[in-house]
């Protein structure tokens, strides 16, 4: 079993790179986690939104293949981290699939994506810059981690 970030362009900001990559290293002492990090369009001035979405869309779904797919979208449920470790291991136990965690590009997921994934997850209600939300996703995971393996990180 494995857990995929995937995103939509680079993680470019330095700052959020280091700190990304701290839980990504935290995080494959659980589970084997990759990022999946899919190049911006070019070109695409002449684009409307959806257009846009919608090649966006191909690469996402062409990047998670078979697995099972849960959308980061600000129409998600929200989830408290303790919420999230248990939503997560049930998950892991019984779906016998591998996770993709999908950050969409600035305009949203196509409809296609929407229909492919198995559940939508929200950070929070407020919205984030995509760049933050990939390190942000990172530490929550990785705090699930220790609560479901119960060691002392989360404190309530």
């Amino acid at each position: 079993m494995r857990i995929t970030l995937i995103t939509v362009g680079k993680t470019v900001v330095p700052w959020v790179k280091q700190g990304l990559d701290e839980y990504i290293g935290r995080l494959n002492r659980y589970i084997p986690f990759s990022l999946v990090e899919i190049p911006e369009l070019k070109g695409v001035k002449s684009f409307s939104e959806a257009q846009i979405k919608e090649r966006e869309g191909i690469e996402i779904l062409k990047a998670a293949g078979n697995c099972g797919m849960i959308l980061l979208d600000e129409h998600g449920r929200e989830l408290r981290s303790i919420e999230f470790a248990d939503w997560l291991e049930k998950k892991l136990v019984h779906t016998g699939k591998d996770l993709c965690f999908v950050v969409g590009g600035a305009y949203g997921f196509s409809k296609e994506v929407y229909d492919a994934a198995s559940a939508k997850l929200s950070l929070s209600k407020m919205t984030f810059n995509h760049q933050m939300v990939r390190m942000i996703f990172a530490e929550q995971l990785y705090r699930a981690f220790t609560i479901i393996k119960g060691e002392p990180y989360h404190h309530e």
